[in-house]
């Protein structure tokens, strides 16, 4: 169950400057009293009621709280305390400075397979701490992926926004199909039972995406990439897997299965001798290994162009609606305008998430 504090916030806390806003609230540098550690506080307005069309459910907020408290661990942004009142709920997070990791990757001019693996191994441990608590992200995608501090010389992963995140109970039967297209699994797109291996679909076009600066499944349109995904449309062009390793193509390929019970287990993924090789052979195979850094660079640059136009899109349309419609629902278009954010650089426009219908 999720602990909340009836304190008021501002009692323990100075608040400081704005980080980022949103419709639902806003994110500001706070400092902790009692230590002089500084936080990120996410204050959030609640909806009064079912009929309120202001403010998150707080069902929802409750649901990610719990998730949050349940999943400490040093590659996941750290949930420090949660206020509430009656008008809004204020999480105290960890305030994460280093931006996304694939940005900091495209400022490189190069970057070996071993180095890139260092950043996956942060990535699974994370990942395989949170589905041994049977919990899963669904929402893997380079955005949600940052660096606590780009400065040091061995950044810390933080894998962040678990607005999707779910929690399985035993006997129970969850679907869904929320996510971004070019990263959900096929199980998500059939609208079929899911399971932590979703995600590990989704380390596997990431990993793709590291190492070549190519989207696997990527069309011209939403629904052109889901037919791709479902259809398993992809391979290996050697043009820009040409400085890749064997064990890098073994490693996704044993993630990109459609079954999710053939898909290796994040666990199963850190013992993959892509990430943990057994033979000298091996390692010497990684270090002369290198991500395409070239395309990699064209791939962010159109990530974030696409990202910008994408929010800049979605919250015009929620403008031009809000006084003609009427709901009971959360509105998608919302929660995509809302700003998520946990760190000082990433903006909003970093935070998309798309809700998909359903095709039965």
């Amino acid at each position: 169950m999720a602990v909340f504090k009836p304190e008021n916030v501002e009692d323990l806390y100075d608040i400081g400057d704005v980080l980022g806003s949103g419709h639902f609230g806003q994110v500001r540098q706070v400092r902790e009293r009692a230590t002089g550690t500084t936080w990120a506080a996410k204050f959030l307005k609640i909806r009064k009621n079912a009929y309120s069309r202001l403010g998150l459910d707080r069902d929802s907020v409750e649901r990610e709280v719990e998730i949050l408290q349940a999943v400490q661990h040093s590659n996941i942004v750290t949930l420090k305390d949660v206020f509430e009142s009656r008008s809004e709920v204020v999480l105290i997070l960890e305030l994460i400075s280093g931006g996304e990791l694939f940005d900091f990757i495209a400022e490189k001019e190069s970057l070996l397979e071993s180095e890139a693996i260092e950043f996956m191994k942060q990535i699974l441990e994370g990942l395989g701490f949170m589905h041994s608590r049977n919990i899963a992200h669904f929402d893997l995608k380079p955005e949600n992926i940052m660096l606590l501090d780009k400065a040091l010389p061995h950044p810390n992963i933080k894998l962040i926004d678990f607005g999707l995140a779910h929690r399985f109970v035993p006997g129970e039967e969850y679907r869904s199909t929320s996510g971004t297209p070019q990263y959900i699994a096929p199980e998500v797109i059939n609208n079929q039972p899911l399971n932590t291996a979703a995600d590990m679909w989704s380390i596997g076009v990431i990993t793709y995406i590291l190492l070549s600066g190519l989207s696997p499944f990527q069309g011209d349109t939403d629904e052109e990439t889901l037919k791709n995904v479902d259809a398993m449309m992809y391979r290996f062009d050697a043009q820009h897997f040409s400085m890749t390793s064997s064990m890098a193509k073994d490693f996704i390929q044993k993630l990109l299965v459609k079954n999710p019970c053939e898909r290796m287990t994040a666990e199963e993924s850190l013992l993959h001798p892509w990430i943990k090789p057994i033979t000298s052979k091996q390692v010497a195979n990684r270090n002369r290994s290198s991500i395409n850094i070239k395309n990699f660079k064209k791939f962010n640059a159109r990530r974030k162009w696409k990202m910008s136009y994408n929010m800049v899109w979605m919250c015009n349309r929620l403008v031009q609606l809000k006084p003609f419609k009427v709901k009971s629902e959360p509105d998608p278009l919302e929660r995509q305008c809302e700003s998520d954010v946990e760190d000082t650089e990433s903006k909003p426009a970093s935070l998309i998430r798309r809700r998909l219908s359903s095709s039965s």
